[in-house]
């Protein structure tokens, strides 16, 4: 009889804590949704900020509501950290996705709950946690919402102190030290070659070869290659380089033509005046010019600058380093090399010389297994 009620009562408090459970799971696989919400919020606000930054704001009031999105952006970001790292432990932990809850090798605690284990009501009780910060700060963002609207602030700012940012990107040059490249021999002398090649007599107008691959895989290095290169050098009576990045500034790039063949910087503020400097500067003259990053894709700016270019003598080579074929295509390549990844060797000759700078051969031949399986996964 006593074992009859133990089991009346087992049974109702495993039903009542399955039901809680159910509870807090809601919360928690829910937060998926929740997360890519405030993700995108996140970067809408620092849109906002951003732009917030560079203006001069008309009201105080703005300022103090700018201040409250500011904090939240933190909030934010620190929730997502938060957020993530979690994932990454359960990834770690041996779970089968990132909304499960239940470990793929159970561990029993206690006898009354044999389907739930203590190392998996750990982690209900962290996912929880930061669900719940998650409801939290998107109540915080519909009541800085509330009050924009409450307080009619004016959002517009004023553009007379705008500050146009720099570009980010790192301005290239033609400086290479040879004795820190790897692999790439193929593709250099193929690029050379190119580059040496005598025009055909059905080739007309200024031969345009690009090199096209993903970010940092060796376009400027390989251009770098073959501008110092020694053949390369003596086939051109001038040779031009010039980082072209973002956004393409067609005056920019005449300017840098000009000093490139005068060896001084223009004055000239007028387009037209750049274009015809241009013009009578590489007018008899054999030249190479490489344009490195490109990104360009609105051709009607590029072709004044090419018809321009087109005065010098025939065997004149323009290069452009790309990640977007389609830009390669706009400039009218009639040459597009294909850059690849490294072979595993080569990357693996570059990777041990960065990371095992200045260690020991102790520690080198120690840490070699991971390295290369690093390299392995960076292709």
């Amino acid at each position: 009889m006593v074992d009859a009620i133990v089991s009346v009562v087992l049974e109702q408090r495993i039903s009542m804590a399955v039901e809680e459970s159910k509870e807090q799971m809601k919360l928690v696989t829910g937060a998926g949704k929740e997360v890519k919400k405030l993700t995108c919020n996140l970067r809408a606000i620092q849109a906002v900020l951003n732009d917030a930054d560079q203006r001069q704001v008309k009201e105080e009031g703005f300022r103090l509501w700018l201040d409250q999105l500011k904090d939240a952006s933190c909030e934010m970001e620190d929730v997502l950290d938060e957020w993530n790292t979690a994932r990454q432990k359960r990834k770690i932990q041996g779970f089968n996705d990132e909304n499960s809850l239940v470990p793929q090798q159970k561990k029993v605690c206690c006898s009354f709950f044999p389907a739930t284990s203590c190392f998996g009501f750990k982690r209900l009780v962290l996912s929880r946690d930061i669900a719940l910060k998650i409801k939290q700060i998107n109540e915080t963002l519909d009541d800085i919402a509330r009050q924009k609207d409450m307080f009619d602030f004016d959002v517009n700012v004023s553009k007379s102190t705008t500050i146009e940012k720099p570009d980010p990107r790192v301005q290239t040059t033609s400086v290479v030290d040879e004795s820190e490249i790897f692999g790439r021999e193929y593709e250099k002398n193929e690029l050379i070659s190119k580059l040496l090649r005598e025009q055909s007599h059905e080739q007309n107008g200024l031969p345009i070869i690009s090199l096209v691959g993903l970010g940092g895989i060796g376009k400027t290095t390989l251009a770098q290659l073959a501008y110092n290169n020694d053949e390369v050098v003596r086939n051109f009576d001038k040779r031009m380089w010039v980082c072209v990045s973002k956004p393409f500034d067609e005056f920019r790039i005449a300017r840098a033509i000009i000093e490139a063949v005068t060896g001084s910087a223009s004055n000239l503020s007028e387009f037209q005046s750049l274009i015809l400097c241009v013009q009578e500067c590489i007018a008899g003259k054999k030249f190479l010019l490489i344009l490195d990053d490109m990104w360009n894709e609105e051709y009607n700016k590029w072709e004044p600058l090419y018809h321009c270019l087109k005065y010098s003598l025939k065997g004149s080579k323009i290069l452009i380093t790309t990640r977007n074929e389609t830009v390669a295509k706009i400039m009218r390549s009639i040459d597009m090399i294909s850059i690849k990844q490294l072979s595993e060797n080569e990357c693996w000759s570059m990777f041990k010389k960065l990371a095992f700078f200045d260690r020991s051969n102790e520690k080198r031949e120690r840490l070699e297994k991971i390295g290369r399986k690093i390299v392995g996964k960076c292709c």
